[in-house]
Formats: structure tokens, sequence, C-alpha cells
């Protein structure tokens, strides 16, 4: 006799029947609690409430070989595997939850050749994120500054994103901004969010270690995307190889994307193809494990021949 069938025959006396929503162990214990039992419990029938205490949430972005977003996709697309146990697919549908949307721009002084290029395409990328969605503008150079804070103003960012200039004699602070980033994050309740950190392979002035970081990316569920203009060549500078650890290791197991180029030509292409990407992604529900032990990793691919996918859990549900 399981541990269920033992705990329900010792409530059933008292005419209260308890159902347990065990969550991961960084999140409290919820229990549901609900008096005299009924015709629909028995049988050890599920409630509807624990029924969605076992669904789980992920935002899913679904792109072709070209990097545009591949539409009408149904359950049947998507394969989720929670600590590689594949779990069922119950309900797909559009993303409509805003996402909150902070854009880390390297500003420094080894930015100055791409700045011209930033100033002409962050006007539009910023607008066509923030119509729906609030968006920060966050510098760089020297230590983390924040440009414009969270918001919709469509005029506050435009001119704010058409006004960067490289500031002299300094460097960049990219992974102290998304440590910060990432802790303002978690007092926003929003279900989405995404770090986007435009950058160059300029000094790094940082001592903070990569795995920090991307500890901190997971737990607020926000996933890193990082658009790089230069080489990234690996280094034994503390700093220069912390850096890329986190490019590599931040963009991978948090749902993101890494996006190199050699010129800051192609900034503009690139940062309209992201803004497709994260204005089409898929809410993809599934099974969630039915265990007292929550998964640590939960991943998403993709069964069609031809389609890339990328996915972040829902920000307060459980799952990684």
């Amino acid at each position: 006799m399981t541990y269920l069938h033992l705990h329900f025959l010792t409530l059933l006396s008292t005419g209260t029947y308890t159902a347990y929503n065990q969550m991961r162990t960084s999140f409290p214990r919820s229990i549901l609690v609900v008096a005299g039992l009924t015709a629909g419990l028995a049988g050890l029938g599920v409630s509807p409430a624990a029924q969605e205490a076992r669904e789980a949430t992920m935002f899913v972005s679904a792109v072709d070989e070209d990097g545009a977003p591949v539409e009408g996709l149904g359950p049947d697309a998507f394969i989720i595997r929670a600590d590689g146990a594949r779990r069922e697919v119950l309900r797909v549908s559009r993303a409509t939850e805003p996402i909150d949307v902070a854009i880390l721009v390297d500003n420094s002084t080894a930015a100055r050749e791409a700045i011209t290029h930033l100033r002409s395409a962050l006007p539009e990328f910023v607008m066509r994120l923030a119509s729906s969605n609030p968006v920060a503008l966050i510098g760089l150079a020297e230590r983390p500054t924040i440009i414009v804070d969270y918001t919709s103003d469509l005029e506050a960012l435009s001119e704010a994103a058409s006004s960067l200039f490289a500031q002299p004699n300094s460097g960049m602070t990219l992974l102290d901004a998304v440590a910060e980033t990432s802790q303002g994050l978690e007092q926003r309740e929003s279900a989405r969010a995404a770090i986007i950190a435009i950058v160059t392979e300029g000094p790094e002035f940082t001592n903070r270690y990569s795995r920090d970081v991307v500890a901190r990316l997971r737990e607020v569920k926000a996933a890193l995307y990082v658009v790089g203009i230069g080489r990234f060549a690996y280094s034994d500078a503390h700093e220069t190889r912390e850096r890329l650890f986190l490019i590599d290791d931040g963009t991978r197991e948090t749902g993101g994307q890494r996006i190199t180029m050699f010129t800051p030509n192609g900034i503009e292409s690139a940062l309209q193809k992201l803004a497709a990407e994260l204005t089409s992604q898929y809410r993809v529900v599934y099974a969630s494990p039915d265990s007292l032990i929550r998964a640590d990793r939960v991943d998403v691919s993709s069964a069609r021949d031809g389609v890339t996918m990328r996915g972040t859990p829902a920000r307060g549900a459980p799952g990684a």
C-alpha cells in the first residue's frame, strides 16, 4: 500500500482530504486542504486544483533555419523532458503574457565604432518590444547604469537609444550588470523575463564568477540573449574568461541565444530577428513530474526537422 493510500485512510475518519502540491525545495511548500469528502473524490479521485498543481508551463521560441518564427505548431511538435524523462504536452497556445525586457548596452570605450550602428538599430528594436512589454535600457560602461527604467514609454526609450555614446576611458561590466539585473527582476511579477546584452569584446571589469551569475539567472527564470560584436576568443585573464563562460553557459542554460558577428554592420537585422522571436513565443503546458521531488532540469526540443526550440520556465512556477 502506498504512502498516499495510508495517508488517505488516516484522514478518512475526520472527513478531511489533504492534497499536497510539492514545490521545489527553493520555494515554500503549499498545502491544499479540502474539507468534507464528496462523491467526486471517491476512489482517490484528484481535485481540479490538485490536477492543475501537477501542470507546469514553459515559454518556447520555435524558429526555422533562417531564424524566423514558425507559426501554427500544436502539442505534437514539442518534446519536453524533465531530468531526462519525457513528459506529456497538454496544451499549446500563443504566449500573450508581457515580458520584462532588460537591454544591456555596451557603451564603453571599446564600443565607439559600434555606437553609430547601435543608435540606428536600437530605437526600432525597443519600440517593437515596448509596444506590449516593459523595457529597460541599461549601460555597461564603468558600472551598470540604468538609462531608462522598465517602461512602455516609446518616446523615452527611443530618445535614450538614439542618444547613446561611448564613454571615454571606460571598460565594460557585463557580469555585474546581468547579476544586478537578475536581482531587480526578482522584485517584479511578470511571467516572462529576458535579458538582452549587446556587447563588444573590449576589456571587462568584474570579479564575479560566471557560474554564480548563471545560477542567479536560473533562479529568477530569466532568459539571457547575447549579441556579441567581435570574435570573443578564449583568454586566461579571469575577467575575459568568465565573460566568455557567461556568454556560452548563460545563453544555453536559460533558454536564450548567443548571436555573434564580426562587425556591427549586421546588428539591425539581428535585433529585428530577435524581436520577432520574442514576440512570437509559445506557451507550452506540460504534465509535471508526479513526484515529491521536482525536476532540476526541464528541456524542450522539436519533433519536427528544421525547427529549433528554446524554452524558459514560467516565472513563479517550478522547473528550470
